[in-house]
């Protein structure tokens, strides 16, 4: 499992390359080229964010927060602002616990969006997820428009290996949600995935279409937890976010799947979503096998983007700091105190001398005056020892 995410977030990394190259070299620019924190750093600073897509929103709240901290921490150099950078985008795409509270419940998932962002394909890869964690999942073919759609996401559902309810070509997509809704209550499914067909979101026609198929789930399936996630292509940039306020007042949004990340120059686009519309991003895309959609990490995605490496050395000695805090202590007769390491490491260097016992096969490989001098020294070593006991040296922690 542990491979599986180093994995996706080693394709992740790759797919930002462009982005950082749009965004980061920018920034370090800015870090490394200023000689003071002014306002002549924060503008620089500023429009890099806009211009990578950031958002204007977002980068005002990234900058703000910048500002406040700088003054809290009585920084004085700009490259020290680097990191308060990185934490401050961090916090501003933090997703909370309760954005998947809909796998813990009986859950209708209604995914939109424009064509071509890849609606259908997030469709079977959040069935697998979903699958994947013991839910009885379900998918409504709702997208009756586009040619072949039914095929494309049968095969799909074949993959993650869940069933599927879907309609004639050209059929009317509100009678194929009452159907896929009535299946679902009657199969007792946990999730209800709906596909619809993509649409402009200029369309006033095709977006009341989207509101009644809205009022069909809210009134067969009153007690299902909602959840309508727009599909949103990551290489759109700001036009991402207008198709997202369209849909918005056609569908309450309550999250984001991002796809196509995987080689755009725009990926700030995510740090903006979550700003601009106060809607998070759920779940990222950076390829087209069915794992590559995996839940959206803030932590991960910030270090991917900044290339943020973690600090082995730091890591292996506050590791090491750890077990010595940890090691248990005993205290002895005298009322010192020592480690039970100690006491292990000083038993194992007395000498035994008990164990210096020269065996039938090795007295045969020795001559007689051989034997005589080792006997010697023994006996030696004996009397000294009954004389002068040996001293044991305890080395204790400060």
């Amino acid at each position: 499992m542990a491979e599986e995410k180093k994995g996706f977030f080693a394709r992740l990394k790759a797919g930002l390359n462009k982005t950082r190259d749009n965004i980061v070299a920018g920034i370090d620019a800015v870090f490394y080229g200023a000689s003071e924190i002014d306002d002549d750093f924060y503008e620089e600073l500023e429009e890099i964010l806009i211009t990578g897509d950031i958002g204007v929103n977002a980068t005002n709240d990234i900058i703000e927060r910048m500002k406040e901290e700088v003054k809290k921490r009585h920084l004085k150099y700009p490259l020290e602002c680097k990191q308060l950078l990185v934490e401050s985008i961090k916090q501003q795409m933090c997703v909370e616990d309760t954005a998947y509270d809909f796998e813990k419940e009986q859950s209708v998932i209604f995914i939109i969006g424009v064509n071509g962002v890849g609606k259908t394909t997030s469709v079977g890869k959040l069935a697998s997820i979903l699958k994947g964690q013991g839910k009885k999942v379900l998918i409504a073919a709702a997208d009756t428009f586009r040619a072949a759609a039914g095929e494309q996401l049968a095969e799909w559902a074949h993959r993650a290996g869940v069933d599927m309810i879907g309609g004639a070509d050209g059929a009317d997509p509100a009678s194929v949600i009452f159907d896929a809704v009535n299946a679902a209550k009657a199969r007792k499914v946990d999730v209800l995935i709906c596909d619809t067909a993509g649409r402009l979101h200029n369309k006033k026609n095709l977006m009341e279409e989207l509101k009644k198929m809205n009022r069909i789930i809210d009134r067969e399936f009153p007690d299902a937890h909602r959840e309508n996630l727009i599909v949103l292509d990551g290489t759109t940039g700001q036009n991402a976010l207008s198709q997202a306020r369209e849909f918005g007042d056609a569908a309450n949004l309550t999250g984001v799947i991002l796809t196509k990340m995987d080689g755009t120059a725009k990926g700030g686009i995510a740090v903006a979503i979550q700003s601009e519309l106060n809607v998070p991003v759920k779940y990222i895309g950076v390829g087209e096998t069915i794992e590559d959609l995996q839940k959206f990490n803030a932590e991960e995605f910030v270090n991917a983007l900044f290339d943020v490496k973690a600090e082995e050395n730091g890591e292996t000695e506050n590791t090491e700091n750890e077990s010595n805090k940890n090691v248990e202590t005993i205290v002895t007769e005298n009322g010192n105190v020592k480690s039970e390491q100690d006491i292990t490491e000083n038993t194992t260097d007395e000498p035994d001398y008990d164990s210096n016992v020269i065996n039938d096969e090795a007295e045969s490989s020795f001559d007689t005056e051989d034997l005589k001098s080792e006997s010697s020294n023994e006996n030696t070593a004996d009397e000294d020892s009954t004389e002068k006991p040996k001293k044991k040296k305890w080395f204790f922690w400060k």
